[in-house]
């Protein structure tokens, strides 16, 4: 019995001309007897002309709707691998000129640093040196006196031993505090910053090299079983490349330890303290209290405490920063947690229907919770706004390849 060959439904010429799918959209039946046919082929997700020997004429043809929704761009087809490996090129071509300015960046503030604070400690040095009648306390050596003097108004600790005695010592104290705030500042976003960081990055490149060392020596066992818990994943944040809030409270309060274990066991040797007294004079110390009632008072202990109140003071401060971070994220995780476990109300729903369409997206809804939680503000979401259109060269709502091609 012959077939009936193919033949697709007539459409007007004046509307063909405005929808020249119309006869493939309107009539399925008919397009999906004729994708049966071995005479439709599909390449890679565009019709080729069906080829009717009967009517001697070629009939372009789309697919139905159901076949469109199969047709992806395979993320593995060579044409990707090159876009992805040019990719990467012009990436690592404009990273590195943002990592030198940011190396030069942290050098110039530590540069900047330690210039601002001796020329602070050399006016305070020769200032003391030159009025020293004018000072009250036990002298030692002027030099290391009138460092030590600097060293203890600037990290506002007061002992108390050498104090101001007329009216232009004081008011050169008041001035000199006050400055020194700033300097105390400068030297934990400058100084401590970058040395912390460079800590930071040590440990995690270290625990990187063993953690790639761990995954080879399974992979040549053949052990394919996962890891259950690894001892890296509690102290660093992999997917954010740094260390938890946890480790870096550790680590700030060893350094606090540290310091009041060296300065109690130089208070001891040098000043003749006994070990009770040592330990209370570290900790009165390295916490700026300065009760008063103890005090260096020999040439070396000024000496020592010249540097070690300075360390100890910086230290202290990064880690009741770093203890207030803590508490702080852990208060952000507690009310993100709420947010989320909320469930959405009419007012949220019409709240987060950025475009007016009485219902909202998955996108819309990632936003909405963004905002609640504190993540995001109308002003992050404009500037992505405006970065996305400067990307969209033609206006379009949409990022395409030929767009990211002409920033290349």
């Amino acid at each position: 019995m012959a077939t009936e060959p193919f033949l697709p439904s007539k459409t007007p010429p004046e509307l063909q001309e405005r929808e020249p799918l119309l006869d493939q959209t309107t009539n399925n039946s008919s397009i999906r007897t004729a994708t049966s046919s071995p005479e439709f082929i599909f390449h890679d997700g565009f019709p080729l002309p069906s080829i009717n020997e009967s009517l001697g004429s070629i009939t372009p043809l789309a697919p139905p709707l159901e076949v469109i929704k199969k047709f992806k761009r395979s993320r593995t087809a060579p044409a990707m691998a090159f876009l992805k490996a040019l990719n990467s090129t012009s990436n690592d071509e404009k990273s590195k000129p943002t990592k030198e300015s940011e190396l030069s960046d942290s050098v110039e503030s530590i540069r900047l640093a330690g210039l601002l604070l001796l020329v602070y400690l050399t006016i305070g040095v020769v200032i003391y040196s030159f009025n020293r009648d004018q000072f009250s306390g036990t002298d030692t050596h002027t030099v290391i006196d009138a460092f030590y003097f600097c060293i203890v108004t600037m990290c506002t600790i007061g002992y108390g031993d050498i104090t101001p005695l007329t009216p232009f010592a004081k008011v050169f104290a008041c001035f000199f505090v006050l400055i020194g705030f700033g300097f105390i500042d400068i030297l934990l976003s400058g100084l401590v910053n970058y040395v912390l960081d460079l800590q930071e990055n040590m440990i995690l490149a270290g625990m990187a090299k063993e953690g790639k060392g761990k995954h080879h020596h399974r992979h040549d066992k053949k052990s394919h079983s996962p890891c259950r818990f690894s001892a890296m994943d509690f102290v660093v944040d992999v997917a954010k490349g740094r260390m938890r809030i946890r480790l870096k409270v550790g680590l700030a309060l060893g350094v606090v330890l540290l310091t009041i274990g060296i300065g109690s066991l130089v208070l001891h040797l040098v000043e003749g303290l006994d070990w009770v007294d040592s330990v209370y004079l570290a900790v009165m110390s390295v916490t700026t209290v300065g009760y008063g009632d103890k005090a260096f008072k020999t040439t070396g202990g000024r000496w020592f405490a010249a540097v070690w109140l300075l360390l100890s003071t910086l230290a202290v401060a990064r880690a009741f920063l770093y203890l207030a971070e803590a508490r702080i994220a852990k208060r952000h995780r507690r009310i993100a947690d709420k947010i989320l476990q909320r469930d959405i109300t009419i007012d949220d729903l019409l709240s987060a229907d950025m475009n007016n369409t009485n219902f909202i997206s998955k996108s819309e809804y990632v936003v909405y919770k963004l905002k609640q939680m504190g993540k995001i503000g109308e002003k992050d979401i404009a500037q992505i706004c405006v970065q996305f259109n400067r990307l969209d060269h033609n206006q379009s709502g949409k990022i395409t390849l030929p767009d990211l091609f002409a920033n290349l």
